[in-house]
């Protein structure tokens, strides 16, 4: 509902006020950081200045470290008032162009008096610092919102429960100190400003959408109870949007208790970090960490295999249909994601525990200093109730009290006396010192060769053990690569396997294992080997877990296998976890999509897990959602935002040399008509570089995305299916939606991902038949 002039003109002054106000901070804030900055600067110039530094005895040298404690506390108050003040005037310059986005009126039960709310990215007081002018869009009073229209309201505090009467929810469009739109809502966020965010063109980067959240998102972003939170959204239902919010959210409400540093994104790719790199900032938020999955697994993998991608695995799966062995691969990929192979690794690795783990020896200069039969003789000795890591870590104490056994007797051999005689004068003189400390000797020069020659040996033979010791602490004596094949080459235990029917082993169990040795012989590792190689190798080993992250979030989850989730509760044992994903989207082999979400509600169980779907679509016009939700099973559950906009082109074409012309000028159509984000999507990478090999030549400017481009750029780009997966684009091209393209039913949800990349225009090319996902 719009609001009246005089009304608009009394909001506006009380805009000009406000903004006012700001300016005049901002100033004062400049000036105020000018001066700290100068005082910093000047105490570290002069910080041995202005200590006395005095060791003569213990009163001077108490005095000298009194001094020191004392400018290291002035240098740090001042740092942390820098920084400080540093924080305001980021929010401060939020605030000068649009100070606030909405505002509420509200009687609290029991009291006769309205207060005023103004909502904004970040707080402000007036100028006694008694009364908000702006609250943070986090604070407790502000879900009331996102939750409620005018009529009976509540929400909680730290201290109760508060309820109340709203009698005003009003929405504010400010840019540069001056309101472009103003109008009065109910429960849900006008249309009116949903429609002039989402009718703009796509950023570089995600944007910040505290203006617009709707109450399912709020209930995303406060939400506190589960353990577990499972969003299933759909397409453009703004479900990372939401996600980034919950993070701006838990650092305002635990501030003093949580840090960015102890929340862990799980990216898709490393392009899509930088796509949503500027959304916490904005909100005056450093940003947490961020990485994928792959990037964890090649940190703890990599040095040992070489290790395949998700995106590699995704091309085979995609395109190698008619070769041998691929119904093999796809059952390995299937079996090693699920929780029965979970199971395999548990009983495999209870085996080890009572015999058959494989031990490496320790090695020095060609010689065996700790037999292998000798490591595997004590860790089998040790009472077997122990866990296996806890006797892996008593088997290294053992080893490095060998270690220090055998260094003595190594004194002896001929190289050590070989590195005495190139040992340079400065080691000499230390050499010297050391023993004069230790009184091995009282003259002022070595007049005690056999003193000298053992102290040097010592030191030369410790020096060269120190690798040994490294290595033994980190149980790499421990042969997992071997241990890990041997589940599969193993004949004797294959047989033990087949009988034990409850293991639920795949009809081509014995191809899957053949496949996998032939790999890992090889030095490599296939993805869906890589996490139970880990977690058989934690099982071993001892879990490395991080007990510092205290929120984790998985983006696109349903991209993640049950034994992935599984493994990454083991290693994240004290963390909260947010998963987003859509199952229309399940593009992987080795993903969730058979059983929905529901092997992610045994992690925590029921208790400790809440579900929220997200039915409604921001992202594309109507006819976009219209067009794509037929494409899918529930499609029809999917509810397009009300913004019109032009109808999806299908273009039928003779061959794939005027495929490439029709896209050529429909690319140049959509160029003139304003679009700064333009995508030509293609299914595969190797049709990708096809496609941009074609179009190059007449879009200079084109740029071809790859699994290692790591940003994301405005601009015209050619790039495979499903890397596009949570970005968007003001237009997307489908370069080849043929039959012969998209014919598989496991196909399907790719076809349905890519269109739904597209905010505006979505433009489907193909020659001799479409495929049957749109015919349907």
């Amino acid at each position: 509902m719009t609001v009246p002039n005089e009304r608009l003109d009394q909001e506006q002054r009380r805009v000009d006020g406000v903004t006012g106000l700001i300016r005049e901070r901002l100033d004062g804030l400049r000036d105020q950081l000018g001066s700290l900055r100068e005082d910093i600067v000047d105490i570290r110039r002069n910080f041995w200045d202005d200590v006395t530094v005095n060791f003569e005895d213990a009163a001077e040298s108490a005095e000298t470290h009194a001094s020191m404690k004392q400018q290291a506390e002035v240098l740090s108050e001042r740092e942390r008032s820098h920084r400080h003040a540093e924080e305001q005037l980021r929010t401060l310059l939020k605030l000068e162009h649009s100070p606030y986005f909405g505002r509420i009126d509200m009687t609290e039960d029991g009291q006769t008096k309205t207060e005023s709310i103004y909502l904004g990215v970040g707080s402000l007081l007036d100028e006694n610092g008694y009364d908000y002018l702006v609250y943070d869009w986090r604070a407790p009073v502000s879900s009331l919102y996102y939750d409620f229209g005018p009529g009976p309201v509540q929400y909680e505090t730290p201290s109760g429960v508060v309820s109340g009467e709203m009698t005003l929810k009003r929405q504010y469009i400010i840019r540069g100190g001056r309101i472009v739109s103003m109008f009065d809502t109910g429960v849900t966020i006008g249309d009116e400003l949903l429609q002039e965010v989402l009718g703009k063109q796509s950023d570089a980067q995600m944007r910040s959408i505290v203006a617009t959240i709707q109450r399912e998102q709020n209930r995303i972003i406060r939400n506190e109870r589960a353990r577990l939170l499972i969003v299933q959204g759909a397409a453009g239902s703004g479900k990372t949007s939401a996600a980034l919010q919950r993070v701006a959210y838990l650092l305002y409400r635990y501030r003093g208790i949580l840090t960015a540093e102890q929340i862990v994104l799980f990216s898709p790719n490393p392009m899509f970090n930088s796509y949503v790199a500027t959304v916490l900032p904005e909100l005056g938020e450093q940003n947490m960490q961020q990485t994928t999955y792959q990037q964890y697994l090649e940190h703890r993998l990599g040095r040992t295999f070489s290790l395949e991608d998700p995106y590699t695995q995704m091309e085979y799966t995609l395109s190698a249909a008619g070769e041998d062995g691929y119904g093999t691969r796809i059952s390995s990929i299937t079996y090693k994601s699920g929780l029965p192979f979970l199971n395999v690794i548990d009983r495999y690795a209870a085996m080890l525990g009572h015999s058959g783990l494989l031990f490496k020896p320790v090695k020095f200069k060609g010689r065996t200093l700790i037999a292998a039969s000798a490591i595997s003789e004590y860790f089998y000795m040790l009472d077997r109730s122990v866990s296996i890591g806890n006797r892996m870590r008593l088997t290294a104490e053992w080893m490095l009290k060998r270690l220090t056994s055998l260094s003595k007797e190594e004194r002896e051999q001929q190289w050590v006396q070989d590195q005495i005689e190139l040992l340079d004068p400065e080691t000499y003189a230390h050499a010297f010192e050391e023993l004069k400390r230790k009184n091995r000797f009282s003259g002022e020069s070595f007049d005690d060769f056999d003193a000298e020659k053992d102290f040097l040996a010592a030191m030369v033979v410790q020096e060269q053990f120190k690798k040994l010791r490294k290595r033994v602490k980190r149980l790499t004596f421990l042969n997992v690569p071997s241990i890990y094949k041997r589940l599969f080459g193993d004949r004797s235990l294959l047989s033990e396997y087949e009988a034990g029917s409850e293991l639920r082993l795949p009809d081509d169990w014995r191809e899957i294992c053949a496949l996998t040795v032939e790999k890992l012989e090889r030095g490599e590792i296939l993805y869906e080997d890589a996490t139970p190689y880990l977690y058989l190798k934690e099982k071993l080993e001892g879990f490395q877990t991080n007990t510092s992250v205290k929120h984790l979030f998985i983006d696109e989850a349903q991209d993640y296998s049950p034994f992935q989730y599984h493994y990454l509760k083991r290693i994240f044992p004290n963390c909260k976890m947010t998963v987003l994903g859509d199952l229309n989207q399940s593009i992987f082999a080795h993903a969730v999509a058979g059983d929905g979400f529901e092997p992610l509600s045994a992690l925590y169980g029921e208790e400790e897990t809440e579900k929220i779907v997200l039915t409604k679509s921001y992202r594309s016009t109507r006819p976009i959602v219209a067009f794509t939700s037929r494409m899918i099973e529930g499609g029809d559950r999917i509810e397009p935002f009300n913004r019109d906009g032009a109808e999806p082109t299908i273009t039928a074409v003779e061959n794939d040399e005027r495929r490439m012309l029709a896209i050529g000028g429909r690319i140049e159509s959509l160029q003139q008509a304003g679009y700064a984000s333009i995508a030509v999507i293609c299914k595969t990478a190797e049709e990708s570089a096809r496609t941009f090999e074609a179009l190059q030549p007449k879009a200079p400017h084109l740029r071809l995305i790859e699994k290692e481009t790591v940003t994301f750029e405005k601009g015209l780009a050619v790039i495979p299916s499903y890397l596009a997966k949570g970005v968007e684009f003001d237009a997307v091209v489908i370069a080849d939606a043929s039959r012969h393209a998209y014919g598989k039913e496991s196909e399907r949800k790719l076809f349905y991902t890519a269109c739904t990349r597209a905010m505006h225009e979505l433009h489907l090319f193909y020659t001799d038949r479409l495929t049957h996902f749109v015919e349907a």
